[in-house]
């Protein structure tokens, strides 16, 4: 009697670890196939921009990704949407690049404080 249970519950506490394991397994495919998507989207993403700005432009366009992340990203996303459209005739140079930023940058709220 005692072998019996024993052999069962160990057969049962295989099956539950390569449960487990299959479960690792998956999540880490899952993991390195999204991974993998991100770095094709990304590098799709750099040919557009390398294709439509300037050396010029692409610098400035690094310098303001350096400074305000968010901003910069959002402007690449412009850029690649105007890309795909088909709205760049050649490629945005350094001035043109300077409008679209000054187009783009969030308005600053001034306060005006006075004093009695």
């Amino acid at each position: 009697m005692s072998g019996s249970p024993s052999d069962d519950d160990i057969e049962e506490l295989r099956k539950q670890k390569m449960e487990e394991l299959q479960n690792r397994a998956e999540n880490q495919g899952n993991e390195q196939a999204q991974e993998a998507a991100q770095q094709q989207a990304d590098a799709q993403k750099q040919a557009l921009l390398r294709q439509h700005l300037t050396d010029e432009a692409r610098k400035r366009l690094n310098t303001v990704k350096m400074s305000k992340e968010q901003f910069g990203e959002q402007v690449e996303r412009q850029v690649v949407a105007l890309a795909q459209s088909g709205r760049i005739q050649g490629k945005i140079d350094d001035e043109k690049m300077k409008q679209l930023l000054k187009e783009l940058q969030p308005e600053k709220k001034s306060f005006d404080i006075k004093r009695r």
